[in-house]
């Protein structure tokens, strides 16, 4: 392997690496509004995130997990497209691996991929019908522990995983 030499001058310290961490906003895309995705977008910028990624799921992934019709994927994608350009923000980016694979992905193949491919600390951003549905799975465990959660919505009711680790999650305000 080759190395390169690079010129700076006298004294030049390089800056310190700092990862303010990736902020996964994982969710079905059908109700949120332009103005939510702009204070999702705000939070990010006031918590320094370096990345805000919009994860849309696929029409299985959501009948499996929430019980419920949804537009198709592509519809979805496209207004996330959409509103993308219009904020015209490098730090977020829309997220279509459950596009191509066009079929139900289970959370932890997605949480795994998302890892692999972003760099972390990661905060997973989850209405709270996908947090209780998260908590009741057998990988909650292994997975609360190398994120954060952050609720768009107060809870009505919570899964008693989720109040037993009440610090690693907290209410998007």
């Amino acid at each position: 392997m080759a190395r390169e030499v690079h010129a700076v001058p006298y004294g030049y310290e390089p800056p310190k690496e700092t990862y303010k961490g990736t902020l996964i906003y994982y969710d079905d895309f059908e109700k949120v509004t332009d103005k939510q995705l702009s204070q999702v977008l705000t939070t990010v910028e006031s918590r320094k995130f370096t990345k805000l990624v919009l994860y849309p799921l696929h029409e299985a992934t959501v009948k499996r997990m929430a019980n419920h019709s949804v537009l198709p994927f592509y519809k979805r994608e496209d207004r996330l497209h959409e509103w993308k350009r219009e904020q015209n923000e490098g730090i977020v980016v829309v997220e279509n691996w459950e596009g191509k694979r066009k079929k139900y992905t289970p959370m932890e193949a997605a949480l795994r991929h998302l890892t692999e491919k972003y760099k972390g600390p990661f905060f997973l951003l989850l209405p709270s019908e996908y947090a209780n549905c998260f908590a009741s799975y057998p990988f909650f465990d292994e997975w609360i522990t190398k994120i954060r959660l952050i609720l768009v919505d107060q809870p009505v009711s919570l899964h008693p995983k989720l109040e037993k680790n009440q610090h690693r999650w907290d209410v998007l305000l």
